[in-house]
């Protein structure tokens, strides 16, 4: 009786392990990333970068929120891994981005690596860039901006696509170092590399490059004294006007075609202005810079200039004087025949 009691059990067990998939219980993230971010398989197409995933906005959810049917005999037992949909989450964004233009043509994972997610202000202007790039090349795009867009090239290298192409908010001017060698042209940069910023940062932190005090506020004493620094021999700050608050309405939008829409003296956009440092795990570290950078164009950001917006106290004095003495000339001489009026009239007589 006992027997048959086991062989009951026995082929009960069986039955519900032939029903439902061996446990289904999802591994926990180390159990993946000692797999998936074993450093011996870097290059292959499901290693990640652990301490870059361990930054990223995914990585407090951990791998099993997206991958939650990943059982403990996983990968030897032959099941496909499952994946969840960015709609079960963001179910506003994709509502939003299905609506525009890039709705029918891309997928969310065609523009986004979801192990290396990160917030709008971890990510250079660059690498939003480059993006589009993957399907827009980029001699196409200034040919078609050519016609009413004037120096389109450096205009496409100065702005994030989705500066003009999307309904995103709250612009702000990102700085990013960028190394004088080379010989490239004014248009043709990229921010250097983590790597190559300690290689030229000579023995002293990236950040006290500007920021000397290390007080994570960037005065304009400091930004001035950087551009007479050995380092600004190597290396030059490169502006970029960058959405602070992002969307997916992707879309050609006719008051981009307004260049006041940029280039207007006073938007209160134009006052906060940021330094982006890389960071060794491939984000970047923003760091405010006091006001009145972009109104100090000879000394503040002598490499970057942005018309309606950059000015120097000093060319605004000079300037005055020229419009004073301007007006000084014929104010005078207007002056000296009115009081030698009567002078002269006796002297005709």
């Amino acid at each position: 009786m006992t027997t048959v009691r086991h062989l009951l059990l026995a082929a009960a067990t069986l039955m519900l392990a032939l029903t439902f998939p061996p446990a289904l219980q999802a591994m926990k993230s180390a159990d993946c990333l000692s797999c998936h971010g074993d450093a011996d398989r870097v290059g292959e197409p499901l290693h990640l970068d652990p301490q870059r995933f361990d930054t990223t906005a995914h990585a407090v959810l951990g791998c099993p929120a997206c991958h939650d049917a990943v059982a403990d005999q996983h990968p030897y037992d032959g099941l496909k891994v499952n994946k969840a949909r960015c709609r079960d989450c963001h179910e506003q964004i994709a509502t939003e981005y299905a609506r525009s233009l890039h709705g029918i043509n891309a997928t969310c994972g065609d523009c986004h690596n979801p192990h290396v997610v990160q917030a709008p202000s971890e990510v250079s202007g660059f690498a939003m860039n480059r993006q589009c790039l993957a399907c827009h090349s980029r001699s196409y795009m200034v040919a078609t901006h050519t016609f009413w867009l004037p120096q389109a090239a450096i205009h496409l290298k100065a702005l994030p696509c989705i500066t003009c192409h999307s309904a995103s908010e709250n612009y702000a001017i990102t700085f990013y170092l960028i190394s004088r060698e080379g010989g490239a042209s004014p248009g043709d940069f990229e921010p250097v590399t983590y790597a190559r910023l300690q290689d030229l940062a000579a023995g002293i932190s990236e950040h006290g490059l500007v920021d000397t005090n290390a007080d994570s506020f960037i005065s304009l004493d400091e930004l001035r004294a950087f551009h007479h620094s050995p380092a600004a021999g190597r290396l030059r700050l490169q502006g970029m006007m960058v959405p602070e608050q992002v969307t997916h309405s992707f879309d050609i939008l006719e008051n981009r075609w307004d260049c006041s829409f940029c280039h207007a003296a006073g938007p209160a956009s134009l006052e906060a202005s940021y330094l982006a440092l890389p960071q060794q795990d491939g984000s970047f570290r923003r760091i405010p810079i006091e006001e009145g950078a972009l109104r100090d164009a000879l000394y503040g950001t002598p490499d970057f200039y942005m018309i309606g917006a950059g000015r120097n106290r000093t060319l605004d004095l000079i300037a005055l004087v020229i419009i004073l003495g301007g007006l000084a000339l014929p104010a005078g001489h207007g002056l000296a025949r009115l009081l030698t009026r009567r002078k002269r009239r006796r002297d005709r007589s």
